[in-house]
C-alpha cells in the first residue's frame, strides 16, 4: 500500500505544478492573498494558510499546514515574496518527534521550511505508543514522513514564489541528525546539503544499550549506582561518586592536548583505566558510601566506559567517552534532579515494547522505576517490562526489520554525494552521553571506506565530520558548542568553499569565555599561541589553535 500512495503522492505533485502558474500570479497582489490562495492546491491536503507573524523575530510569513496520507501532520514557513532568499530548508526533528517544530531564526534569514510530526500526535500517542501495531506509523517514522513533508514543501514554495528553490538544504540534530542521513541514503536527490548533529542513525543499537544499561544500573537494588542514598531515606540523593570519578578522568587527560581547560580534547587518546585510577578510592569493606567505590561499582564504570555488549562479546553500541561523567547523573541514574527518573527512560522507556521488535511484545509497565512491578501477562492487551529484555534480541534477528525501518546505517553515499554531488556537514560533541561520538565517527570511518575507497583527502571534499570538545547532546556543556550550523555548509554547496574549520564559542553569563576552531576530523586543533599562555584562559580565541593531525 505505501509503494501504491507513493505514485498517488507523485501524481499529484506533478498537477500540482501544473497550477504554479496560476497561482504564482497572486504574488503579484498581495502577499495575504497569494498565502491564502495555496488553499487552491487540490494535489495537497491542506487545513489552513494565512499570514503570521513571530513571536520570537517579529518577521510576518505565509504559515501553512496540512496532512499527508495517512496520519503525517506538516507545516512550511513562507517568507513574504521580498524576503525569501530563494533557499529551501526542511528543518530536522528531536526525540519521538509527534509535533510541529518552528524554524523562525531560518525564517527570519530567508529560509522558506517545512517540518512535519513524522506522522503521529504525541498529545494523542505519546511516546513509542505511536508504533504499537502499526507498521505505517513505524515507516513514517523511520523515513517516509520526512521525504513526503520535503516533496510538499519544494510545491509549496514553488507555487507561492513562481519558481524553484535555486538550493534545498537539510538541518537537523540528533533524530534530526539520523533523518538528514536517512534522506542522504534513501532519497538522494531531495536536498544539495545537509547538516546531520549528533545523528541517532544506529537507532535501534542506542535504544537497545540504553535500556541493558538500565538493567546494570537497576539490578540489585542499585547496588551498582553512582548516586547514593546517604540520609537513609531510600532514594539516592548524592552524586559525590560521579563527581570524584569526572576529577580523577580530568586529572589524568584534561592536559593531554596542552591546555588545563576542564575537557578533553581527544577521549580516545586519553589514558585512564578504571581499575588501577581508581584502586585508591574504593571502598576497603566494600560497603557503599558516597566516598569511594565499591566493586559493584567499579565495574559498572568499567562497562559505560567499554560500551554494551551482546552474550558473545559482539559490540552492540560504543561506550561513553571520557570526560563526559558529569553528564551521567541525569541520563543513567536516580537522583532528585531528574525526580529519581533518569533520562534513559525519556526516549527508551517504551520503545522496545512498541518499535523494536516485529511483533509487538506488550504495552509498557505503569512505572519504569520501580523494579518490583511484574508485568501483567493475563491483559489485554498484556504488559511487557523493559525488564525482560534480552540484550541478544539485538543480534539475533529479532531487531533486523525495524532496524532496516529505523537505522540510517548504509555507509554507501555514492549517489548523494557523487552523483548528485551533495555535500554532507556532521558534527558531534565529545560529551554527548544520548548518542556518542564514536558511533558517529565509527560511521563517517565506513563511508570514508565504502563510498571513497579509504581516501579520506577525497571524502572530505564532500563529506566531512567535526568533532566538539566539551560539548553535550547537539549543544551545551562546558566546551566550545554556539556556531551558525547551517551557513558553512551553504558556502560549502553555493561557492565551493569546504569548511576549514568551524569557529565555536562558549558563554557564561552571556560572555564568551572560550572560542576554539572545530577540525574536519580526523585532524584536531593544537594550541599554537603564546608561548607559556595556554592555561590562560584570555588565550582561548580560535587564532592561537591550529588544525592538525593527532
Amino acid at each position: 500500500m505505501q509503494y501504491l500512495w507513493r505514485g498517488v503522492f507523485a501524481v499529484g505533485l506533478t498537477l500540482a505544478l501544473s497550477t504554479v502558474v496560476q497561482l504564482s500570479s497572486t504574488v503579484q497582489t498581495s502577499p495575504g492573498t497569494a498565502c491564502e490562495a495555496l488553499l487552491d492546491l487540490r494535489s495537497l491536503t491542506l487545513t489552513s494558510a494565512r499570514l503570521v507573524e513571530s513571536d520570537t523575530t517579529g518577521v510576518t510569513y505565509c504559515y501553512v499546514k496540512g496532512i499527508l496520507s495517512p496520519a503525517i501532520g506538516f507545516h512550511t514557513q513562507l517568507p513574504l515574496p521580498d524576503q525569501w532568499n530563494g533557499r529551501y530548508l526542511t528543518w530536522g526533528d528531536g526525540g519521538k518527534d509527534g509535533d510541529l517544530d518552528f524554524a523562525d531564526a531560518r525564517v527570519a534569514e530567508g529560509y522558506a521550511v517545512a517540518n512535519s510530526n513524522t506522522g503521529h500526535d504525541n498529545g494523542v500517542e505519546p511516546g513509542s505508543s505511536f508504533g504499537w501495531h502499526n507498521r505505517q506509523a513505524e515507516i513514517d517514522f523511520g523515513y517516509r514522513a520526512v521525504h513526503l513533508t520535503t516533496a510538499a514543501g519544494k510545491v509549496l514554495t514553488r507555487t507561492y514564489y513562481g519558481m524553484d528553490p535555486e538550493y534545498s538544504y537539510f538541518e537537523g540534530c540528533s533524530t534530526g541528525g539520523r533523518q538528514g542521513l536517512m534522506e542522504a541514503q534513501r532519497y538522494p536527490d531531495d536536498f544539495d546539503g545537509i547538516v546531520a548533529g549528533a545523528p541517532v542513525n544506529y537507532y535501534q543499537a542506542l535504544n537497545a544499550s540504553r535500556m541493558w544499561l538500565m538493567q546494570q544500573v537497576y539490578a540489585n537494588n542499585l547496588e551498582a549506582s553512582l548516586t547514593v542514598d546517604t540520609t537513609g531515606d531510600g532514594q539516592p540523593d548524592s552524586d559525590r561518586k560521579l563527581v570524584m570519578l569526572a576529577e580523577q578522568v580530568m586529572a589524568a587527560c584534561d592536559g593531554a592536548d596542552g591546555v588545563i581547560d576542564n575537557m578533553i580534547n581527544d577521549p580516545t587518546r586519553c589514558d585512564f583505566t578504571p581499575a588501577r585510577d581508581l584502586a585508591g578510592m574504593m571502598c576497603l569493606d566494600d560497603v557503599n558510601r558516597d566516598n569511594c567505590f565499591t566493586r559493584a561499582q567499579l565495574a559498572l564504570i568499567e562497562t559505560l566506559y567499554a560500551g554494551t555488549h551482546d552474550s558473545t562479546g559482539t559490540l552492540v553500541y560504543q561506550g561513553k567517552p571520557f570526560g563526559s561523567e558529569r553528564g551521567w547523573r541525569a541520563r543513567l541514574f536516580p537522583h532528585p534532579s531528574n525526580n529519581f527518573t533518569p533520562g534513559n527512560f525519556g526516549i527508551a522507556g517504551d520503545h522496545l515494547n512498541y518499535i523494536f521488535y516485529e511483533d509487538d511484545p506488550g504495552v509498557t509497565i505503569p512505572d519504569l522505576t520501580d523494579v518490583s512491578i511484574q508485568p501483567n501477562r493475563e491483559r489485554n492487551p498484556p504488559e511487557w517490562s523493559w525488564q525482560e529484555f534480552d540484550i541478544d534480541d539485538m543480534t539475533n534477528g529479532k531487531a533486523d526489520l525495524l532496524m532496516s525501518i529505523m537505522d540510517a546505517s548504509d555507509p554507501d553515499l555514492t549517489r548523494f554525494l557523487m552523483r548528485n554531488d551533495g555535500k554532507l556537514l556532521l558534527y558531534h560533541g565529545w560529551n554527548d552521553v544520548m548518542t556518542v561520538a564514536p558511533a558517529t565517527i565509527d560511521y563517517y570511518d565506513q563511508v570514508v571506506e565504502t563510498t571513497f575507497d579509504g581516501d579520506i583527502d577525497a571524502a572530505k571534499e564532500r563529506a566531512r565530520l567535526f568533532l566538539a570538545p566539551g560539548m553535550g547532546h547537539c549543544r551545551g556543556d562546558v566546551g566550545p558548542d554556539s556556531w551558525d550550523r547551517l551557513a558553512p555548509l551553504v558556502e560549502w554547496v553555493e561557492h565551493g568553499r569546504a569548511p576549514a574549520t568551524l569557529i565555536a564559542t562558549h558563554s557564561t553569563n552571556g560572555s564568551v569565555d572560550n572560542e576554539r576552531p572545530l577540525c574536519p576530523y580526523p585532524d584536531q586543533a593544537v594550541y599554537t599561541g603564546p608561548v607559556g599562555g595556554e592555561n590562560n584562559s584570555e588565550n582561548w580565541v580560535a587564532e592561537n589553535f591550529s588544525c592538525r593531525k593527532p
